[in-house]
């Protein structure tokens, strides 16, 4: 067993994930490359001021603009949105996936709501299924509010978005390309590459799904079994599966002090986890400009490294996304950033892009350590980074009237024309 400090698993996690130690992708080939490295792309319809799968690209990769991973996906076809956790997956990866639909369809996996929707949908579904196969796409707003069955679902209001939805879910349509962030549908074979419509074997997909998991988190306790088994006896055959890969060399365990579960890596990464504890960093994360110490980075809210509670546990960093919780509930703000700095989050900001007038503003600004208020390198590093994310975002200036430490605030308008 490996074992590692708090420390080196940040920079461990951080680096699996393409955020530390600085961008090492530029471009639309930087884009997939990322979207690769990061396994998952969690996507996100709320537009603030950029869409969460943006923000998490913007960090990673040099010259980043928001029509980049849709074009990666829908125009290239180098990956695929698909699952009730919506994210976007390497194309070559639909032969093990298509394992994981067929499971939803038969009843022996995942969300009983998609058995459901078959059992009280079944018309629906053969009428959109023909007329799909008739038109080429469509989606759901090609049917008319006045000629469907109504329902009461957060997935629509017409009886034809949730036939579209099962579809997707289990595999007979694929998403064609997305309209104001709305799914346009095609039949699989009209989207996916002939070679990859076929399915590998349920053990070769359970094993992809563990390796999956754990290149996702960089090391990781393997929480979600039921969504990677679910065949009966999920934490049964999660244990017994993991102990199989363990003995045959496929992954490793690790031990980071301070944390009481044991941890798994892949056994691939051994090597880059026994660099990092020498003080050495692995070539292939070779930064192309700044690096994370000399420019701070923005985490997207749905960033796997910060969010659902990772962020106090790595971190310790308390940071929950506060975009459903009622205003009188909030501690910070509706859409709050971490901020990274070398491999630590050190503060947060809420901010708002006012479209009219194209001005990205700061409504409040929070350190974990207020003498960071006075330190001039990690001044230099924010106003660096809100330079990138201006320009990232489009916006023509910036207002920070809202950040209260004198030399942040008058440190970031030295970088970028800002209303101060």
């Amino acid at each position: 067993m490996l074992t590692i400090d708090i420390e080196i698993s940040r920079r461990f996690i951080l680096g699996k994930q393409g955020l530390w130690p600085g961008r090492r992708w530029r471009g639309l080939k930087g884009t997939e490359q990322a979207m690769r490295t990061m396994e998952y792309l969690q996507l996100d319809p709320l537009q603030i001021i950029a869409r969460s799968q943006d923000i998490s690209l913007y960090s990673r990769v040099a010259g980043y603009k928001p029509e980049l991973w849709q074009n990666a996906a829908y125009k290239q076809r180098k990956f695929f949105d698909w699952g009730g956790w919506l994210a976007a997956r390497p194309m070559d990866e639909l032969p093990y996936w298509r394992v994981v639909m067929h499971r939803e369809r038969d009843g022996g996996y995942g969300d009983s709501r998609i058995r459901q929707i078959a059992e009280e949908h079944a018309k629906a579904i053969v009428e959109v299924r023909a007329i799909l196969k008739e038109r080429g796409t469509i989606s759901n707003r090609d049917f008319e509010k006045a000629d469907r069955k109504q329902i009461q679902s957060y997935r629509g209001r017409k009886d034809s978005a949730l036939a579209l939805y099962y579809l997707w879910r289990i595999g007979e349509v694929m998403t064609h390309h997305r309209e104001r962030f709305e799914r346009v549908y095609a039949l699989t074979e009209n989207v996916a590459p002939e070679a990859l419509i076929h399915e590998k074997t349920q053990e070769e997909t359970d094993r992809f799904l563990v390796k999956k998991e754990i290149s996702f988190g960089g090391i990781t306790r393997i929480q979600r079994t039921g969504d990677s088994y679910g065949r009966g006896e999920p934490d049964r055959a999660a244990k017994k599966l993991l102990e199989t890969m363990l003995a045959d060399g496929e992954i490793i365990e690790v031990k980071v002090d301070g944390w009481k579960a044991i941890q798994y890596a892949l056994a691939e990464d051994a090597k880059i986890l026994s660099d990092l504890s020498a003080g050495r960093t692995p070539k292939a994360w070779k930064v192309l400009d700044t690096t994370t110490t000399e420019e701070a980075v923005f985490l997207a809210p749905l960033d796997h490294v910060s969010a659902r509670g990772r962020a106090k546990e790595l971190f310790r960093f308390d940071y929950v996304w506060e975009v459903y919780k009622p205003q009188h509930q909030r501690k910070f703000g509706y859409y709050v950033l971490p901020v990274l700095w070398g491999d630590r989050l050190v503060a947060r900001f809420d901010s708002k892009l006012d479209r009219t007038t194209n001005t990205f503003i700061i409504l409040g600004f929070w350190l974990e350590d207020k003498a960071l208020g006075k330190n001039e390198a990690f001044a230099e590093a924010l106003a660096r980074g809100f330079a990138r994310f201006v320009n990232f975002l489009g916006a023509e200036t910036m207002n920070v009237k809202a950040i209260q430490q004198p030399l942040l605030r008058r440190t970031a308008a030295s970088f970028i024309q800002l209303e101060h």
